[in-house]
């Protein structure tokens, strides 16, 4: 590519989520990063994009550095970056999640992976990124931190170097709630569904109904990214925006790329 690599960051958090902060510290040295994020929450909107209103997008100083932010969704974000920031982006990273992004039944409704999906659909390379955290405050351990930033940049230094992995169109990267020296990164297709959904009807005061949707996790099998990440493995999943599942190609061409990331953490070094 001519000239240092573009690297479009985002997320579906905002711009006040510290996973949005991590990633762009992960892929700052690889190239120009820029930062664009909704100005709010926009979890679980998919690839949904913006029809019934006007899109905004503003500059700010944040992290003493210029970022946008945007009232449109994640997919919006990335067809904003394109037309009033910058015309060329080698990849774009989505994330992290505050919460993994696994199952199919997730990642249909993610925005995180909406993003790099959408980025996908465009030519680009994307990966999304997740992490099996409760809360935005779960990243400020220093150890977790500096071990997704050094998982994040490696991942992203390969992918800007060599693509995303034959068979594929994004990579989804979903993190265990606790990573050490012994962490395994693992390749792995989704499990069907992640939750049961339940419905909960309640009455306000009012006396009318409202409804709460929530789901009741489901045992899902050892070897999907469910049930390796509950395990406590980094896994990576290539996914094909066709829906239907990768290839054994894909899968195999994934296991290759991981496998240059060992040791990841070799002992008594986490830090970047």
């Amino acid at each position: 590519m001519a000239g240092e690599p573009v690297v479009l960051v985002t997320n579906d958090d905002g711009i006040y989520s510290p996973g949005l902060r991590l990633l762009y510290e992960a892929v700052e040295p690889l190239g120009k990063a820029i930062v664009v994020a909704p100005d709010t929450p926009k979890s679980a909107s998919g690839l949904g994009i913006t029809l019934h209103k006007p899109l905004r997008l503003e500059k700010v100083r944040y992290w003493g550095i210029d970022i946008y932010t945007s009232n449109g969704t994640p997919s919006d974000i990335v067809y904003l970056a394109l037309t009033e920031i910058s015309e060329r982006i080698d990849l774009v990273v989505s994330g992290v999640n505050v919460g993994d992004n696994t199952s199919v039944q997730v990642i249909l409704s993610s925005g995180t992976v909406g993003a790099a999906a959408q980025a996908a659909l465009l030519g680009i390379p994307a990966i999304a990124f997740s992490a099996d955290v409760d809360e935005p405050s779960d990243f400020e351990d220093s150890q977790y931190y500096n071990a997704l930033l050094r998982a994040i940049r490696a991942l992203s230094r390969l992918v800007l170097e060599e693509g995303i992995p034959g068979g594929a169109d994004l990579l989804s990267v979903n993190f265990p709630r606790k990573i050490g020296r012994n962490t395994e990164v693992r390749v792995a297709l989704p499990a069907l569904l992640k939750y049961r959904q339940r419905v909960e009807v309640n009455v306000d005061p009012r006396g009318k109904k409202y409804y709460w949707i929530y789901g009741e996790i489901v045992t899902s099998e050892e070897n999907t990214d469910v049930g390796l990440v509950k395990k406590g493995h980094i896994v990576v999943t290539p996914l094909k925006l066709s829906l239907t599942p990768c290839n054994r190609e894909a899968v195999e061409e994934t296991k290759r790329m991981v496998d240059r990331l060992k040791p990841l953490f070799p002992e008594g070094e986490v830090a970047p």
